[in-house]
């Protein structure tokens, strides 16, 4: 199979980045990963219809031994999104699990699985955990829903597996700042506002902020709050103080009057009571945060607390902007359902470290070919029993680069006549169906 020409030119710009036969070897499997029923790369070889083009040692080493880098393809396809970037660029970090099997595969261990995990038991499974930074946009298409694209990975060593491995075992929020700096650094006119959860809003993160990068997260209901330290006067001896008066806890807030608020989040209407307050938390006394405590007051997940650093910001303003950060959840689902991103079986250190990235990236790849192209050419399907469906979700933008893509090729056989016509129509029927 072959890919559709204005796909091919989404892709060009990251030849930048790889040498010419790398390039082309990603091309072939980047075909075949669209294809394939199974994310191997020996699946991808077959749906590509490459393999009497080069013995398939050359693709498999296009991940295992290739020159080329991952943070650098992950900051091209950052710079493909450019035109739907504005003044403020805000970014999703998270980690996920893709669970594994086999022993002699680099980097797998014992992780958290929050699908299969409660509140009230852990549960833990053998894979990967991968720590992610992707770009979230609001598309003109999807004015009101948020995309995460994600852009840069980092695969995270517990105690255990970092030991075997001879390699220092780094915390997950450790390889986030490493992110955020790497970007920071690529991008250094551009300002970014950051949106994770708890595990990845505490001193460890908040304290290494690049410059001009804001933060918005969760607090705990009992965190201590300050005030700005108090100004010294003439002649004041000792050591000056890191933090002023302290100021009541998210729960002693919400134990007060508070005011009501009806938000637009996670695609439905909340009903809550809210209390904002600006305060500095221990560990980082010196950065103003915007504090504010919510109650549900419609169903909900009772009360919580969030942050950011944009002091000035208005509590609807911080509750929507970390309700954004549901949307990487959505591409980490989307990688795996639709793209294998658990799939691939490299076991050697740089083939593991750069396969599952790429079905990520090519899931940022697949939603901004439909940006640009794509929905051109989308056909809602005729299905009676979704009668509120408005928008294409992410299987209808594969499914439609794989109807066009088999089309455009269809197309130059040259065929002509009824007979072509139907033979067309039978075969994009069953593209659609077989996905």
């Amino acid at each position: 199979m072959t890919l559709l020409n204005s796909f091919v030119l989404v892709l060009q710009p990251l030849a930048a980045v790889m040498t010419c036969p790398s390039f082309e070897n990603f091309q072939v499997l980047v075909a075949g990963w669209i294809f394939a029923s199974r994310r191997t790369v020996t699946r991808m070889i077959m749906a590509a219809g490459a393999m009497e083009l080069k013995h398939h040692s050359a693709y498999h080493r296009l991940f295992a031994a290739a020159r080329w880098s991952r943070d650098r393809l992950g900051l091209a396809v950052f710079d493909l999104l450019e035109p739907w970037l504005g003044d403020v660029v805000f970014l999703a970090v998270d980690d996920t699990l893709a669970r594994k099997r086999g022993l002699k595969m680099f980097g797998t261990g014992m992780h958290h699985d929050p699908i299969l995990s409660s509140r009230g038991k852990v549960i833990t499974n053998w894979g990967h955990s991968w720590v992610v930074l992707g770009v979230i946009i609001h598309f003109p298409l999807w004015p009101d829903r948020p995309l995460c694209l994600p852009i840069l990975f980092r695969l995270y060593l517990n105690h255990k597996t970092a030991a075997k491995e001879r390699r220092a075992c780094r915390p997950r929020p450790e390889l986030a700042v490493e992110m955020l700096h790497l970007l920071a650094r690529s991008h250094k006119t551009r300002r970014f506002h950051v949106v994770a959860d708890s595990a990845y809003g505490g001193r460890s993160v908040l304290a290494h902020l690049p410059e001009n990068w804001d933060l918005t997260s969760r607090l705990t209901l009992k965190a201590r709050l300050y005030e700005a330290a108090p100004a010294r006067y003439p002649g004041q001896k000792g050591r000056a103080r890191k933090r002023g008066d302290r100021l009541p806890t998210p729960q002693e807030m919400l134990a007060s009057r508070a005011h009501r608020l009806v938000l637009q989040i996670y695609g439905r209407q909340e009903h809550a009571r809210v209390c904002e307050a600006e305060g500095r938390v221990f560990f980082v006394p010196e950065r103003p945060l915007k504090i504010v405590a919510v109650e549900a007051l419609r169903g909900g997940r009772g009360r919580e607390a969030f942050y950011s650093t944009c002091h000035t910001a208005k509590a609807e303003d911080v509750l929507t902007w970390y309700a954004w950060r549901w949307s990487v959840e959505v591409a980490f689902h989307e990688s795996k359902q639709h793209l294998g991103f658990q799939e691939p079986q490299g076991w050697t250190r740089q083939a593991v470290e750069r396969t599952a990235p790429v079905a990520m990236l090519l899931y940022s790849l697949i939603v901004l070919w439909f940006v640009r192209e794509g929905h051109r050419h989308y056909r809602p399907d005729e299905c009676p029993w979704y009668r509120t469906k408005t928008r294409a979700s992410f299987l209808d933008m594969l499914t439609t680069l794989r109807r066009e893509s088999v089309r455009n090729q269809f197309l130059a056989l040259g065929l002509s006549g009824e007979g072509s016509r139907k033979a067309l129509q039978t075969l994009e029927n069953a593209i659609s169906l077989a996905i």
